[in-house]
């Protein structure tokens, strides 16, 4: 069963929070890591809803900043 998770990245220097589909956090850090591997990890957490809703992050397909 897939949840929704929202990774936090540190990326050339700049923030970044990007939504993932995935079985577990592990997992869908793994996924962001495999997608951007010069990227630090900052955390992983499930998708919150009115959190989400108010600062909205991107999808993993999309080029990050």
């Amino acid at each position: 069963m897939l949840s929704h998770y929202t990774v936090g990245l540190k990326l050339k220097g700049k923030v970044d929070r990007v939504f993932v589909d995935a079985e577990d956090a592990l997992i869908a850090a793994l996924k962001v890591k495999a997608e951007h591997p010069d990227a630090l990890i900052s955390y992983v957490r499930r998708k919150n809803r009115r959190g989400d809703a108010r600062h909205p992050a991107h999808s993993l397909t999309e080029d990050t900043r």
